[in-house]
């Protein structure tokens, strides 16, 4: 896949459930925490597109486990983002562990943004994303 964006973290040993791997949510908070950078990346802040009235929702999250992180596991997190249709878009995520490269995780996270009212809507600075 042609990533538009990576971004390194290390696991952290309370994010790792009783059998001593990454619990199951905490990835989700991977995902979430690579999209916002990635959106920095790209002249997009979070919280100004939130104050400006406009909502950034997931609307789907596909995730398929492939292999478990460890306490002190650095791995990346790897983006890419495409309009789905007129409404949605879709980051396509995938973990890998380092150095080996190994596939831990891939995921499908679908998402729109709302506008005051909570009307669906694709902002032009979104646009910009799909070119």
């Amino acid at each position: 896949m042609n990533y538009m964006h990576q971004l390194e973290f290390k696991v952290r040993d309370y994010e790792c459930d009783m059998q001593g791997v990454v619990n199951n949510g905490v990835y989700q908070n991977y995902l979430e925490h690579a999209r916002h950078e990635f959106l920095k990346t790209r002249n997009i802040d979070f919280s100004e597109v939130t104050a400006s009235g406009i909502n950034l929702v997931v609307v789907r999250a596909e995730l398929n486990y492939r292999d478990s992180l460890r306490s002190n596991d650095v791995f990346e997190v790897r983006s890419h983002v495409q309009r789905q249709s007129r409404l949605r878009f879709e980051f396509l995520q995938d973990i890998y562990r380092l150095p080996d490269n190994r596939l831990m995780l891939q995921a499908r996270i679908v998402g729109t943004s709302l506008n005051e009212k909570g009307k669906p809507l694709i902002p032009e600075f979104l646009e910009q994303l799909f070119d």
